[in-house]
């Protein structure tokens, strides 16, 4: 439908290139009587017809969408393969049997789809790794067996969960293996001991951001330190002063690089999205210009307006992206707060029972702790 033309912004940001393939092509590539290439050949056969009468319609709308969902279009096409006696047993023929027109524009057509063809991406710009493919077909699979219509944005908010939960338990594995190693080295200085949490929790954290994906407002990363830190916390009344307060410094450390390692991801994606956006923009404007030099005076003016409501729209997320990242600041920097102040809590705690001791001491009594 026409709606569905209007959002073609939002799918071009990540819809993949069009090459239209075409088997057995035995026809002359020619326009008004001139020789032409494959690439004139298709824009020739996407061209649209003036009018407004359905029939029109309906001739102009696949071609529209094409235009619009996929900017970069490349055209192939295949010659017959081989003499027709030898069609009824192709998968028995040597090389030497194949057309030469033929071996000719598959080895173009390989190293186009080779070296030009993007890897598979969703939106805000993640890589569509074999795994994650295999978690898209399984889901579209199962939804279309269940009678039930596939919808793009929730199969990737449930890949998203599915990877995140990975993602968790791999960084909670690399913190984990990490401190069972240490434990063979033990005893230890606890300024070692606390090296070693600063420097493992790093590498938990950078493990669970390279594998996560959609964790905006990152309540995934604090989900999976919390759990770590809950399993691996050492009694406050088992530490001396010095110990507690070179704790509460890793802790601040570590704080400082999660939200380092948070800044540099915001910032990764949102540098994606804004090439996205300009890639989307300047489709847009080259559909544009086309539509002007065809006489599309309407479409094009109705695009202009499109364009600025695109603009507006990028805008918007970009500030609210940018808003959620201060307020995430905010949030950890208030729990990083709390947690040192329960620390303190229970340093002033140790002192206290501490001193009653010392008192005990040299009074001549007993304290049991």
């Amino acid at each position: 439908s026409d709606e569905d033309v209007d959002d073609s912004s939002e799918f071009v940001k990540f819809f993949p290139s069009f090459i239209w393939a075409v088997r057995d092509f035995t026809l002359e590539r020619k326009i008004d009587g001139k020789d032409a290439t494959e690439n004139d050949y298709l824009e020739f056969a996407l061209k649209l017809k003036h009018g407004t009468s359905k029939k029109v319609m309906e001739y102009n709308l696949p071609r529209e969408c094409i235009q619009k969902f996929f900017p970069s279009r490349t055209c192939f096409t295949f010659p017959f393969p081989t003499a027709p006696e030898n069609v009824s047993h192709l998968e028995r023929l040597d090389l030497a049997d194949l057309s030469t027109e033929f071996l000719e524009v598959t080895g173009r057509f390989c190293t186009f789809v080779f070296d030009q063809s993007d890897v598979k991406k969703l939106k805000d710009g993640y890589t569509v790794t074999g795994r994650v493919l295999g978690h898209l077909a399984k889901m579209y699979m199962d939804t279309i067996s269940s009678g039930a219509v596939p919808c793009l944005e929730n199969a990737v908010i449930a890949m998203a969960m599915i990877e995140n939960q990975a993602a968790v338990k791999e960084g909670f594995e690399v913190y984990q293996s990490g401190m069972e190693k240490l434990k063979n080295s033990f005893p230890l200085e606890l300024k070692v001991v606390s090296s070693e949490h600063q420097r493992l929790s790093s590498m938990a954290t950078q493990t669970f951001m390279t594998r996560s994906f959609r964790d905006t407002d990152g309540k995934l990363l604090i989900s999976w330190f919390q759990s770590f830190i809950s399993k691996q916390k050492i009694k406050a009344k088992e530490e001396t002063q010095r110990q507690l307060q070179e704790k509460m410094e890793a802790e601040r450390q570590s704080n400082e690089e999660r939200m380092i390692q948070m800044k540099e991801k915001m910032d990764e994606e949102m540098r994606l999205q804004r090439e996205e956006a300009q890639r989307a923009m300047d489709s847009k404007l080259r559909e544009q210009a086309a539509l002007l030099e065809k006489g599309f005076q309407e479409k094009a003016d109705r695009m202009s307006q499109e364009m600025e409501e695109f603009k507006r729209q990028n805008a918007e997320a970009e500030s609210n992206r940018v808003r959620e990242f201060a307020e995430l600041l905010e949030n950890s920097s208030k729990r990083n707060e709390e947690s040192m102040a329960m620390m303190m809590q229970q340093h002033r705690e140790q002192m206290k029972a501490l001193q009653q001791q010392m008192r005990a001491r040299s009074a001549g009594g007993c304290c049991i702790l």
